[in-house]
């Protein structure tokens, strides 16, 4: 089955070093899969040349947020992007390049063949350091005693899906939410959302820095940074406030039956 229209989504920051190349090997990954292939790009005021890397790029748009405002909001803003050029299929995925392009076939056949509302890309042999790897265990942990299931890597940014579960999703969760795919994860398995994991391999980001941006450069960081502290912080009385509490807003999510494409 060929696609209509599949759109990829990318929030991005200071990726100038690696971005393109990555959506080159994207690119001609899933070119034999869809018509038409669109990359939205959220550019979150990056510092370097990142938001001109694809000027005359015809099949890829960098929208400039208005202010630099971290990964959740400008992932949010790519999905919206990527939903307002009506795809059959989107796929969100990092900036950073810490994926493989030969995976994102696999994605996509596994959400086609198994009718699936979204499938998301369970990272092997992450590289990621000691405290975010702590950090991503513990969320699950929280999320699997709520949910009722534990959910594999439940922040993945690699993620497929069908439009119109995406916008019931989209549509419950404020464009200020700072881990949006938390939420996503957690309303996914309270719902009823047709779920499916595929298991994909994780790679160290592209470009200079293996460390990348978000939470300060450096391999030889080993303790949290502060600002990390402090989002993890913010990120606990989000998750509360919007999902977690009896009368949390995702609570009222519910799946929407699938549209004929």
């Amino acid at each position: 089955m060929t696609l209509r229209h599949l759109a990829i989504v990318m929030p991005a920051y200071n990726e100038a070093e690696g971005i393109e190349g990555f959506v080159d090997e994207i690119r001609a990954s899933v070119a034999p899969l869809a018509d038409t292939v669109s990359f939205h790009i959220a550019d979150d005021r990056s510092t370097d040349t990142t938001a001109a890397v694809f000027d005359g790029v015809a099949d890829t748009t960098v929208e400039v947020q208005a202010a630099n405002r971290g990964h959740g909001p400008t992932a949010l803003a790519a999905y919206r992007a990527g939903l307002a050029a009506d795809p059959a299929v989107l796929v969100h995925v990092d900036g950073d390049g810490q994926f493989l392009g030969s995976d994102f076939p696999r994605l996509i056949g596994a959400l086609l063949a198994e009718q699936a509302d979204v499938v998301h890309g369970v990272r092997d042999g992450r590289t990621d350091p000691w405290y975010r790897k702590s950090l991503t265990g513990a969320v699950g942990l929280l999320i699997a005693l709520a949910a009722g299931r534990r959910i594999p890597d439940v922040n993945t940014p690699l993620r497929a899906y069908r439009p119109d579960a995406l916008r019931v999703l989209l549509d419950a969760v404020p464009a200020e939410a700072t881990v949006p795919h938390v939420h996503f994860s957690l309303a996914e398995a309270r719902a009823g959302f047709r779920v499916r994991y595929l298991r994909v391999a994780s790679i160290p980001r592209r470009g200079e820095s293996a460390s990348g941006t978000m939470w300060g450069r450096g391999a030889g960081v080993t303790l949290p940074p502060k600002r990390l502290r402090l989002f993890v912080r913010a990120a606990l009385g989000e998750a509360w406030e919007l999902s977690l509490r009896p009368s949390a807003p995702l609570r009222a999510v519910r799946r929407p039956e699938p549209v004929a494409r």
